[in-house]
């Protein structure tokens, strides 16, 4: 894997972006951001997932006016997202968000952006400038034939940084996301080499849990793995807790995160006399509230088995309705299938 690329650091709330800083996990609630109660309750769920950074909805006064409540009940830097009103921008600082999505561009009064900027300064909260493909200007679509194109997206994105920065802002984060990788990939890529400011990656829209596991997988895999990328969100159509749960393992395959257990599991075929799909998933739900990084097999034969438990700290090698049990390399056990479990959980204590 490249080199981070180095970006500008920046403070939001309680952790820090960019820089030589963590890629941390966004996500968004779906919840009615008015309702506290069930706000509070999906973003505490999200900590737990392992969430970093929480995004909300603000589409009007009532939820603008519901963020301080929810600020002091969670414990993750809370973001309002903002769309043309910079009335709802100033009640979101005053009520102590940690920042705010705003593209400043789309605020059509150049005095009621200084009145933003200016709060945003005194809270000293940064702004993350979001380019999605499906809302560009319409003279931007114009001059590229009604196409979107990463070079368009781009130079979007350079319009919004350009009115911050004229008004002396440069707390500022930048996301560039188009519904298909090409697109996505190629617009942070041309970003990273214009700007210092750290980039948030995500393919939008990317659809339902398995087509978009997939997708998000690959872009978001790829511009991390080329060192672009100091904040990530998996948008899924599914509950925002699977959004966190793809975006640690594709932290985790980059070894950018060491959180949790990796499990490397074999695919099965003709050799297997153990029920492995089974063990499997059974030995994945016993390990996923472990936070500590370590690595577990689980394989179905002795032709890849010893190899993999050779490197693993613990790890189970199927036979004919019996298993392994190895630790460090070294075999520890022999246990009937219907054992194996009992006897993994014992030796996993130990570990």
């Amino acid at each position: 894997m490249k080199n981070r690329r180095k970006t500008k650091k920046i403070k939001i709330g309680n952790v820090f972006v960019g820089g030589n800083s963590p890629v941390l996990i966004q996500s968004m609630t779906n919840t009615d951001t008015a309702d506290v109660k069930k706000t509070v309750k999906q973003i505490k769920d999200l900590e737990k997932a392992g969430c970093e950074i929480i995004r909300v909805a603000v589409p009007n006064m009532k939820a603008a006016k519901s963020l301080g409540e929810i600020k002091k009940l969670i414990n993750i830097p809370l973001v309002a997202d903002i769309h043309f009103s910079y009335e709802l921008a100033l009640e979101s600082i005053k009520q102590g968000v940690d920042k705010l999505r705003l593209n400043p561009g789309n605020i059509s009064n150049l005095e009621n952006i200084k009145k933003v900027v200016k709060a945003a300064k005194n809270k000293k909260i940064p702004i993350r400038i979001g380019i999605n493909g499906g809302s560009l200007e319409k003279s931007i679509l114009k001059k590229y034939k009604n196409r979107v194109t990463a070079e368009g997206m781009v130079e979007s994105a350079m319009r919004h940084i350009k009115i911050l920065e004229d008004l002396n802002f440069t707390d500022i984060l930048i996301s560039l996301k188009a519904s298909d990788i090409e697109r996505t990939v190629e617009a942070y890529r041309l970003l990273s080499k214009k700007v210092k400011y750290p980039l948030h990656v995500g393919v939008t829209e990317a659809g339902t849990a398995f087509r978009g596991t997939v997708i998000s997988s690959i872009g978001i895999g790829y511009l991390l793995y080329e060192g672009i990328g100091d904040t990530i969100r998996v948008s899924l159509t599914d509950k925002p807790t699977t959004e966190i749960k793809v975006a640690r393992e594709i932290l985790k395959s980059l070894n950018l995160k060491e959180d949790g257990p990796q499990i490397t599991s074999c695919p099965t075929c003709g050799r297997t006399e153990i029920d492995l799909i089974k063990l499997t998933k059974q030995v994945e739900d016993i390990v996923k509230d472990i936070k500590k990084p370590i690595h577990i097999a689980v394989m179905g034969c002795v032709v890849n088995g010893p190899g993999e438990a050779h490197e693993a700290d613990i790890a189970i090698i199927g036979g004919k309705k019996v298993g392994l049990i190895v630790k460090k390399g070294e075999i520890i056990k022999n246990v009937p299938e219907n054992k194996l479990l009992e006897e993994f959980k014992k030796e996993l204590k130990k570990l």
